[in-house]
């Protein structure tokens, strides 16, 4: 099978994965390692990088970067570093240094004692530059950033050269050391490599490659006033490091040049090579860290880890467990072409976890009272009921029973439409593990609104079978009113209404695309005595409703919240069967 993308779709196709092939295979990045350790290049020696900026949260598409340069460093017996590419004092901030250190460590990656910063390269990037301008290969640009721009040119007209191009070299590093000195201001002077301003390449048409930031630094205070852009930090760091295999997403790839052109013109001991390969995307969210921010400093969302958010602490928080995502990236392969993924495939990756793993329990999120007027009053019994029938050694646990019940809102009509098979007057159904109940009077509000069921039920149905053979077509899940507890249940669906939010009607723009019934929060649901002691983060089916979990941060004793995880339905599990069929 490619690796290339299969459950992606690209250039508008419809086609869907097969799902029996998933394997994880030899993808084009592993190749080239594998050549290259066979060829002994590098030593035989393995060194990746995962290089986040520290700008915002890390989201599920930087986890196919981290699953990739671990896990390839990790099969050739190498390192992996982490390194914070921290060159923009004006949007990063040390609250995103932690946050991506716990995701990368949630995933399950440890970078030992590789945590590297840019910041600790500020002073060999300085002399790094002063290298270029020495060797006339860099100078300073005193234009506004407004006239660089237009003179840069186009995709199809040539850019201009500054006027300050031929300064001397003298000159430029008299103006860079005042830059670093903190004599000028933002905006004053950039300085710039000398390359090609006729470069079909715009990324080598002289990019500036050290700016004035008058900001304070994370790290280094305001020590600098200087600080050297992305594709020059980036670049002479992984040489710095000792990277082997700057392994980076396709946006990156016309940079390739920019970035062997540093490595040369300084003659680096270390020539890391740079491969490009296409970045995750997922229908029905936003993969740019701009757009994120703007969601979460706008209050769309609930900050960075709200459930709904394609975060990696959004998606901890909702209940996924870091082996689905290491998983689902494993399965949709590295690729050299652009495509999007199936938000259903990534929840069919989590269903099948969660299915072999998460406790059946009952819950009852829209509460219907349901008294069994022939159950003797005060009387409670245990019944046993089958905590995972996906594994066996979960064993059983014992839910209590009583003449007062709870039963889902949606499982009763009083006027039911042709082929309801749950209750409704004169209609027997099944009670999971207990008894056949039959509706026998309805009773209302003052509004008109049914409040309470009298059922009748058969003692000798107990466990949910009849001995006389009859057959019910319902089985509906219940919980005890006396033994159960309250909490609220936060449903959460899709953040976006669309599966590309980008498509808008004119004039509008991604977040038009928000979907308004994203979160529905129920209070006073109705809990089954065995989750009061349910720890954050633990998975369960409540049955018939979905799976969900204790919500990590706003959950208490007195008040517990649940999320839901993902609900039962699972789209790719229908496609499977058709694909087989």
């Amino acid at each position: 099978m490619s690796c290339d993308g299969n459950f992606m779709k690209k250039s508008g196709e419809e086609s869907h994965p097969d799902l029996t092939k998933a394997k994880i295979c030899q993808d084009f990045i592993r190749a080239i390692v594998a050549e290259d350790i066979a060829s002994g290049k590098h030593g035989g020696k393995v060194v990746t990088r995962f290089p986040p900026e520290p700008n915002g949260y890390l989201h599920i598409g930087h986890a196919k970067s981290i699953c990739l340069n671990f896990g390839i460093a990790k099969e050739n017996a190498g390192v992996c570093h982490l390194r914070f590419d921290d060159t923009n004092p004006c949007k990063e901030e040390e609250e995103y240094v932690q946050s991506i250190q716990d995701d990368v460590r949630w995933l399950g990656f440890d970078w030992k004692d590789k945590l590297f910063f840019a910041s600790d390269y500020f002073e060999p990037l300085y002399e790094y530059a002063v290298q270029l301008i020495k060797a006339g290969r860099a100078y300073v640009d005193s234009q506004s950033a407004e006239e660089i721009r237009i003179r840069r040119g186009t995709l199809t007209e040539a850019g201009q050269e500054s006027p300050y191009r031929n300064r001397s070299v003298d000159e430029n590093l008299d103006l860079f050391q005042r830059m670093r000195a903190g004599e000028f201001e933002e905006g004053q002077h950039v300085l710039r490599a000398k390359i090609d301003m006729a470069s079909s390449n715009i990324n080598m048409r002289d990019p500036t490659i050290f700016r004035i930031r008058k900001a304070s630094h994370h790290r280094t205070g305001t020590r600098w006033c200087v600080y050297p852009m992305y594709d020059f930090a980036h670049s002479l760091s992984d040489a710095i490091e000792g990277i082997t295999h700057s392994i980076c997403t396709l946006e990156f790839e016309n940079h390739r040049p920019l970035y062997d052109w540093f490595l040369n013109e300084l003659k680096t001991p270390c020539h890391p090579q740079q491969i490009e390969f296409a970045r995750m995307n997922l229908t029905y969210t936003v993969m740019s860290k701009r757009k994120l921010l703007e969601l979460v400093t706008g209050g769309y969302v609930q900050g960075w880890n709200d459930p709904r958010m394609p975060t990696l602490s959004g998606l901890r928080r909702r209940g996924y467990p870091p082996e689905v995502i290491r998983s689902f990236c494993e399965r949709i392969g590295v690729a050299k072409m652009e495509g999007t993924v199936d938000v259903s495939f990534l929840e069919h990756c989590l269903r099948e976890d969660l299915n072999k793993k998460a406790l059946r329990v009952f819950a009852v999120l829209r509460p219907l009272k349901v008294v069994i007027t022939n159950y003797p009053e005060g009387q409670t019994e245990e019944l046993e009921a089958v905590n995972n029938p996906e594994d066996p050694e979960a064993g059983t646990r014992r839910v209590l029973f009583s003449r007062v019940l709870y039963i889902e809102k949606d499982d009763f009509r009083e006027n039911p439409p042709p082929k309801f098979y749950r209750l409704s007057p004169g209609q027997e159904v099944r009670l999971r593990y207990a008894y056949f109940i039959t509706c026998q009077e309805v009773i209302k509000n003052e509004q008109g609104e049914v409040t309470e069921l009298r059922c009748t039920y058969d003692p000798a149905s107990k466990g949910g079978d009849s001995p006389d053979g009859r057959k019910v077509k319902a089985t509906l899940h219940w919980v005890s009113a006396e033994h159960a507890f309250d909490a609220e249940v936060r449903l959460y669906d899709h953040l976006f209404s669309k599966p590309d939010p980008s498509e808008t009607e004119e004039g509008q723009d991604y977040k038009s695309n928000l979907n308004p019934n994203s979160l529905e929060i129920l209070q006073n649901c109705k809990m089954e005595a065995s989750l009061r002691h349910a720890k954050a983060g633990a998975p369960y089916q409540f049955e018939r409703l979905g799976y969900f979990c204790v919500d990590p941060v706003d959950s208490s004793q007195e008040c517990p919240v649940f999320n839901r995880t993902v609900t039962l339905r699972d789209v790719w599990a229908k496609i499977e069967k058709a694909q087989k069929g």
